[in-house]
This record gives structure tokens, C-alpha cells and sequence, in this order.
């Protein structure tokens, strides 16, 4: 909508009905204005799902594969479908605003929440955030940029205050969220943390150069309890407090108004743009267009499942194990906890409930049906990590139904309302009720294994758990935490002990008080009796020794890898090193199978034939890592992080804030790749990295002689698929200077595009490259500016594998540009690529 549109409506608004706009309503929605036929938005979580209003398990939500192994795709296409699959769940559950993509950079592999953001480098974020923002947008649902800028950490993510120089920000954290509004993104919203000693929802980089320079025309989003001042973020370019219905603004911007310590014309612009963003979604005046899905409802699972595969990274095949000739093999031993109760998504705010998983179990059991035995054994004994009761072993003893009873409370204990649920986690019950007192979870439980059983219990205010007619938890634990992840969501668990008998079912009743301010999440959980490690692992040996080839899947967990705290190792848990080496001892032809959100040390890497990355892979995860394993799909993945092959040599890897509570990037804009080649260490695997199913000859690169300051141009990059089966191939152009009077990186990545092939077929890769590429920010000029003289251009498979070189000069803008090819020349005969 334009002013001219928007204008009028704003006329018919006094002033307390603009401040109401400019809160939420509830926690996931804004407020309607009859006034002007204005009906309420629906925000919701997930860059890997749209969960919805409501956290409840029984409301499904279809899951995609973490935007770690979206990037790993490199596949913008494929990023578009997804995104218009996101937009159809969202028009599904009745979402007009998902709170997705997520911008910030991997600058630290500790970083806890990387699964939820891209990759390591700004070109390879912006391109993919962008390419999903286009697919949401086409089904007429917002996207929104997040979280801006530099929340590239959990540790003390509400206060931290990140400093860097003008030009790292600019070059690096700024730069994907400058490509999001040059996509055309719907709304952006601000981060928790400050940057350089203002917080985010007042800082000036809001109104530039978000609003300004880039020419951003929707609002600013608060983060989920990121408002927490009145008079510096409501004169600031932030626009919608959330969630509601308090928040400073609620509290005091109508007053602040009305006194003048505000200005109208501030007030006016947060509600034309909140009007313009509702006007988008169809939120305003009559009924919009009725969207329909971009992807059939048929072929939802079959692209989740090609995500699988196109987001996978081989990162090693010794021997060409892979794929695996499934008409050769006669049985295969799958090993690992993982391979059962594999991650599909990373944990916190971002979770949504699936209606079905494939395990990795299951894909391969049923990719070998007829054809070969699988076995399966963990490898490890039980976790004594307390997990919330699932439906195999509990059940609702009203009604007997697998699951548990939840129940609301007075104050006297009479119940007010009750309802069957699935899990042992429960965020919030179905209903709210001002007069409940307390929320009770109840269950029947039958315990497979005999022994003393740890039980856990998670939430705020006063606790009880009673086990089989035994109080063994009672007392009351203060809110220590203004985390909304830690509130909300994941509440810390207190854990007891308790001897059960197997197969002898116990009733158990967990009870909290819901004291104001300390939210509803309620958690019942257990753990099996400690098993025998040793026979564990002597078990899984032997299947290995005995069977054809090994599947070992190993992963991190919800505790090593999650929302709202950031990761004190790189290290695998729970054994998992000792078990893949002891598995690819036994058998020689073992693939080993990493279920991570972001890197993890692997200090076996290179003893093991194959090995294959599949992050968390989403709900058709099973059947996506057959495909692959099997050949009936390639790995599509190349590395959107460098993979370091221990932890003491990562260059950049501190996430805490020093005690004055400054995170001081300190490595400038060096992160990443470019850390890797300033510190002269070599990782274990470069970004760009990653195998397919055949061999790949790089021939020659050409490059345009001269370039004019800002003008883009195109790079030629021939390739021969030189193995024997059809195959894709990302071709990377970075771009690097010697002699800089300004500090860059060491290498920059410049462009990509992925050809495909069949064997012996050359391709050209037509890489076109940005007309900022060779540009660098300027703190005298404070704007882009480009150095004149040579630069040169590398070509090849990843960071550290680039065999092709071209050099080109770069001229002012006012100088013509030379067209010239003699960098090298394409071929004749040679048919174009297929950008993919």
C-alpha cells in the first residue's frame, strides 16, 4: 500500500488508538481497529516449521530441515519451494507474520542457536534468507529479517553489548539483512542484545541504515519481551512491542504523547507501516485474495524428503563407499542412539510438533526391505537425561489412552479443567484461566526396565512429585531467569530418585503452583536405570563385525545444542567418540552419520571410509539419508561453516561477554574461512566443502579484464564431470587483493552457481558477481567504496580447494570497462548450465 492509501486511514485514528496498535494484544497477536477495517495479525515461530498460536503437541506442523542444512544446499530454488511450503502451513494455522529467517552469522562455533541460522559467510546467508523470503512472500504471509543486528550468541543474549568497527558491521553482520530488504522483505525484527552500548529496539541503526539508506518500508518487530524502555525505543525507528498486552509503550507511550516527549509524527510513521504490513497479508479492509499452496499437499513430504538429500554433506568418501549397492549386501548393522531418536530440530522457541519421523532406523529398514537383514543396536546404555514421558510407556489414567492428564487448579485444589496430552512437556495447557492456581500432570507409568529411575520435574514457584504414592520432590524454586526461552519454554529440571519395579505400573502426579510472572511451562520427565556400558558397546561391536557395512549415527543433544545457551564444547556426548571408533575397528566398511546443528569436533575422521553430514535433517529424515546412502539421491551439500578438527583450533570461538558485559569482536572481519587462512591453521574441512557422487575437473575461468567501481559482471567457470554418473556441482568465485591500503579478508566469497552434468560433459557455471563485490566500507566516507588497481579471482570446490585464478582490474566508475577474455577462453560446443 502506498502513503497515499495508508493516510487517510491514519486520519480516522485518534491518538490512543495509534499507541494501541503499537503493542500486541496477546503474545502472537496485534489488535484490531474497526475504525479503519483493521482485523488482528497471527505471528508465529518457526524458521523450520510454523507452529502456530498455540504450543500444544497435538497441533502438528510439517518440519523442515534446520537453516544450517538449508544453506548447505546452496540450492536457492529449492529455498524458494520451501519457503511457499512455509507460507501454505502458515495460511493453515492462520499465521500472516512468520518470524523467520534468521540473519545472524556463525561466528562462533559455539554459538548455541547456529541451527537456526545459515552459515559462517554473509554472501551465501543473504542469498539464502533471501531466496526463502521470496517463497514465503508468494503465498501473501510476511517473513521477517531477524534478529538485527549481531545476536550471534546465547550467552547473556538480553544484555550482551557486542562492539565492533564500522566496517566489520557493515561488511558482515549488516550485509544479509541489506539483501533481505533488497528481496523485498515484509518486516524485520529487533534483536535482545546492543551494539555498541545501546540496545537494539533504540538503536539508530534502525532508522539507518535499515529505513534509510536501504529504503526498509515495514516495521521493526520487537524480539518476544526485547521492549523494555519507553522514551529511547518509542523515539527510535522501532514500531510494534511485543508481546502483549504490557510493554513500556502499553504502560506509558500515550502519556509520553500527549506530553510532547514523543513526537506525532514518530507515532504516525510506526502505524503507517504497521497498516502497510497488514495490508500485505490481507489483514486489512475486505478479505484479500484466497491463497492456495504453491506445492500440492501430495508432494509436501517428497520435498521435505528432497531437503533431506540436497542439504546432506559427504565430507569424506574413502574408497567410494558411497553409495551402498543395495543389491549387494546382505545385512547392515545400524548403530547409535541417534539413529532412534534422531534430532530433527534444534531445540527452544523455534519447536514445532510433527505428525510423524522418520528415523534413520526406519529409512533404512525400509530402503532394504526384501533386499538385506538390518540390526540395531544402541551402542550406548540409556541417557540419564530425563526426557518428558512419551506415549510408549505412560498413560492418561482417566481414560487409558497413551499420554498424560493434565489438570488446572484452584486455590482450594479443585480441578477447573482437564484435558489427555501426549508428552510429558507441557508449555502451556489448551485453555487459560485467570482463577487457576495450579497445573498438575498425572500419569500411569509401567516402566520397561527395573532399578532406580530418575525423575525430573521443570517449571517455576512452588514443585511437587510424587512417584507410586511417595512425595520425593517438594519446595519452591524462585524465577531466576528473565530469559523467555528459560521462562516459557524450557523451565530447568529437579531431579529425584526412585526404584521401580518392571512392568509394575506407578501412578505419578506432578503439581506446580502458577505464581505470577512465572509462566505455565510444566515438565514431567524420566530416565531408565544406568545401563552396563561396557556390554552396550561390546554388543554393537559385534553386530558391526558381523555384518556387511556399519551405519553409526551419532548427534548432540538438546543439552549440548539448544536455544538459550551457547555450547561450552565442540565434543560429541555421551561416549559417542569411543563408540565410532570401536565400530570402525570391527568393520572397515563403517559410514558414520553426524546429526548436528552446527560443527562438532570428530578426532576420528579421518579412520573412518565415509562420512556424511545431515544436520537436523527435519521429519523425512530417514527416508532422506536412505536416499542417499543408497544412491537414489546424490548429496547435494557443500559446507556453509568451516569445520575445525579440534576445538583449540578454531581462531574465533569466545561467545562470553567480558565482566563490564562487552562481547568485543575483536577479529574484525575476519570470521570464518577467512579466520582459518589469517591464523594459518588448516580445519579439518573448508567451507564450500563437500563430495558427491562423481569426479569433477575445473578447466578454466574468464573474467572480464577491467571492471568499473559498482558495475556487476559475470565470471565463466568451465567444468567436466569427469566420473561415471550424473552429478551437481557448486562452483565458487572468491575474490581476494594483496596490497590493500584497507584491511580485508584474506579470501571473500563472490558468487556461486551449481551446474549439472552426466559423465564426461563439460558446462560452463556462469557466476554473476554483485557490483558491491570488490567494494569495501569506507569509515572516512562512511559509505561503500572500491579500490582501483588489480584484484584476483579464485575459482574451485571450497575455500581451500581453488585451482583456478584470473585476475581483473578494477576502474572508477566513470572509466569504460574492458570486455576483454584473457583469463581464458570457454570452449566451443559447450552447453549452458542449468543454474540450480
Amino acid at each position: 500500500m502506498t502513503d497515499e492509501e495508508i493516510d487517510p486511514l491514519l486520519e480516522k485514528l485518534d491518538a490512543a488508538q495509534k499507541v494501541r496498535l503499537l503493542t500486541g494484544a496477546s503474545t502472537w497477536r496485534t489488535h484490531a481497529e474497526p475504525a479503519v477495517a483493521l482485523r488482528p495479525l497471527t505471528l508465529s515461530d518457526g524458521p523450520a516449521g510454523v507452529r502456530g498460536e498455540t504450543w500444544d503437541e497435538r497441533q502438528t506442523s510439517l518440519v523442515l530441515p534446520s537453516p544450517t542444512a538449508l544453506a548447505a544446499s546452496w540450492d536457492e530454488r529449492l529455498l524458494t519451494d520451501l519457503g511457499a511450503l512455509l507460507a501454505a502451513e502458515a495460511r493453515r494455522k492462520g499465521v500472516d507474520v512468520l518470524l523467520a529467517p534468521t540473519l545472524n552469522l556463525h561466528r562462533s562455533p559455539l554459538g548455541g542457536r547456529h541451527f537456526e541460522c545459515f552459515s559462517e559467510d554473509p554472501l551465501l546467508t543473504g542469498r539464502t534468507g533471501a531466496a526463502l523470503i521470496k517463497g514465503i512472500q508468494s503465498g501473501g504471509v510476511a517473513a521477517t529479517a531477524k534478529h538485527f543486528v549481531a545476536n550471534d550468541a546465547e550467552t547473556d543474549r538480553l544484555n550482551v553489548d557486542v562492539r565492533m568497527d564500522e566496517q566489520t558491521l557493515h561488511e558482515l553482520y549488516l550485509a544479509p539483512f541489506e539483501a533481505a530488504v533488497e528481496a523485498g522483505v515484509w518486516a524485520v525484527m529487533s534483536a535482545y542484545n546492543k551494539v555498541g552500548g545501546v540496545t537494539m529496539s533504540a538503536s539508530p541503526l534502525l532508522a539507518d541504515p535499515l529505513k534509510e539508506e536501504w529504503g526498509f518500508e515495514g516495521p521493526v518487530v520487537s524480539d518476544w519481551g526485547g521492549l523494555r524502555t519507553l522514551l529511547d525505543t518509542a523515539r527510535s525507528a522501532q514500531d510494534l512491542a511485543m508481546p502483549g498486552p504490557d510493554s513500556p509503550w502499553a504502560a506509558g507511550l500515550l502519556a509520553a504523547l500527549e506530553q510532547g516527549s514523543v513526537s506525532p509524527g514518530a507515532v504516525d510513521d510506526k502505524v503507517r507501516r504497521l497498516l502497510r504490513l497488514a495490508g500485505q497479508v490481507g489483514a486489512l479492509g475486505a478479505p484479500g485474495p484466497v491463497w492456495r499452496p504453491v506445492v500440492a499437499p501430495g508432494a509436501q513430504r517428497a520435498l521435505l524428503r528432497r531437503a533431506v538429500t540436497a542439504g546432506s554433506v559427504l565430507l569424506r568418501n574413502e574408497g567410494g563407499l558411497l553409495p551402498l549397492d543395495r543389491a549387494g549386501l546382505r545385512s547392515v548393522a545400524v548403530i547409535g542412539p541417534h539413529a532412534t531418536a534422531v534430532r530433527i530440530q534444534g531445540g527452544g522457541s523455534a519447536e514445532v510438533f510433527p505428525d510423524a519421523v522418520v528415523t534413520p532406523l526406519a529409512g533404512i529398514e525400509a530402503a532394504l526391505e526384501g533386499a538385506a537383514t538390518v540390526t540395531y543396536h544402541p551402542g550406548l546404555p540409556p541417557s540419564d537425561r530425563p526426557l518428558p514421558l512419551a506415549l510408549d510407556h505412560s498413560r492418561d489414567p482417566r481414560t487409558g489412552e497413551p499420554g498424560v492428564l493434565v489438570r488446572l487448579l484452584d486455590a482450594d485444589g479443585e480441578e477447573l479443567h482437564a484435558e489427555h496430552r501426549l508428552s510429558g512437556r507441557i508449555v502451556e495447557p489448551s485453555v487459560v484461566l485467570a482463577d487457576a492456581a495450579a497445573v498438575e500432570i498425572r500419569a500411569l507409568f509401567r516402566p520397561a526396565d527395573g532399578g532406580v529411575w530418575t525423575w525430573a520435574m521443570g517449571g517455576w514457584g512452588s514443585l511437587s512429585l510424587t512417584v507410586d504414592g511417595r512425595e520425593l520432590l517438594s519446595g519452591t524454586f524462585p524465577l531466576d531467569s528473565d530469559d523467555p526461552t528459560r521462562v516459557h519454554v524450557a523451565p530447568p529440571l529437579r531431579s529425584v530418585r526412585a526404584e521401580l519395579a518392571a512392568g509394575e505400573e506407578v501412578e505419578v502426579v506432578a503439581r506446580r503452583s502458577l505464581d505470577p510472572g512465572t509462566g505455565v511451562a510444566t515438565v514431567l520427565a524420566a530416565a531408565p536405570p544406568a545401563g552396563d556400558a561396557a556390554s552396550a558397546l561390546a554388543r554393537a561391536v559385534a553386530a558391526a563385525r558381523a555384518a556387511d557395512v556399519a551405519v553409526v549415527v551419532v548427534g548432540t543433544t538438546e543439552e549440548s545444542e539448544s536455544e538459550g545457551h551457547d555450547r561450552e564444547s565442540l565434543a560429541l556426548p555421551e561416549g559417542q567418540d569411543a563408540l565410532v571408533r570401536a565400530v570402525a575397528r570391527a568393520n572397515p566398511r563403517t559410514v558414520v552419520v553426524v546429526n548436528a546443528g552446527g560443527p562438532v569436533a570428530l578426532p576420528w575422521h579421518t579412520r573412518v571410509p565415509a562420512l556424511l553430514l545431515t544436520w537436523f535433517p527435519g521429519q523425512e529424515a530417514g527416508d532422506g539419508l536412505a536416499d542417499v546412502l543408497f544412491g537414489r539421491a546424490e548429496p547435494g551439500g557443500r559446507l556453509p561453516t568451516t569445520w575445525g578438527a579440534a576445538q583449540d583450533d578454531v581462531p574465533v570461538l569466545g561467545t562470553t561477554p567480558a565482566p563490564d558485559g562487552r562481547l568485543h569482536y575483536e577479529e574484525g572481519p575476519h570470521i570464518g574461512y577467512a579466520a582459518w587462512l589469517r591464523s594459518g591453521a588448516s580445519p579439518a574441512y573448508w567451507f564450500g566443502h563437500g563430495l558427491g557422487y562423481t569426479d569433477w575437473e575445473y578447466g578454466t575461468l574468464t573474467a572480464p579484464d577491467t571492471v568499473r567501481a559498482g558495475d556487476a559482471f559475470d565470471v565463466r567457470v568451465r567444468v567436466r564431470n569427469t566420473g561415471r554418473r550424473r552429478g551437481r556441482e557448486v562452483v565458487q568465485v572468491y575474490v581476494t587483493r594483496s596490497g590493500s591500503a584497507v584491511e580485508r579478508p584474506a579470501l571473500r566469497l563472490i558468487g556461486y552457481a551449481a551446474v549439472e552434468a552426466d559423465p564426461g560433459e563439460s558446462v560452463v557455471a556462469v557466476v554473476r558477481v554483485s557490483g558491491r563485490a570488490l567494494a569495501h566500507w569506507s569509515v572516512a566516507r562512511h559509505g561503500w567504496d572500491t579500490e582501483a588497481g588489480g584484484f584476483t579471482l579464485l575459482s574451485g570446490r571450497s575455500a581451500g580447494d581453488l585451482p583456478l585464478t584470473a585476475s581483473l582490474t578494477a576502474v572508477p566508475a566513470h572509466t569504460p570497462a574492458g570486455t576483454g577474455s584473457g583469463n581464458g577462453s570457454d570452449r566451443d560446443g559447450e552447453r549452458s548450465p542449468l543454474m540450480l
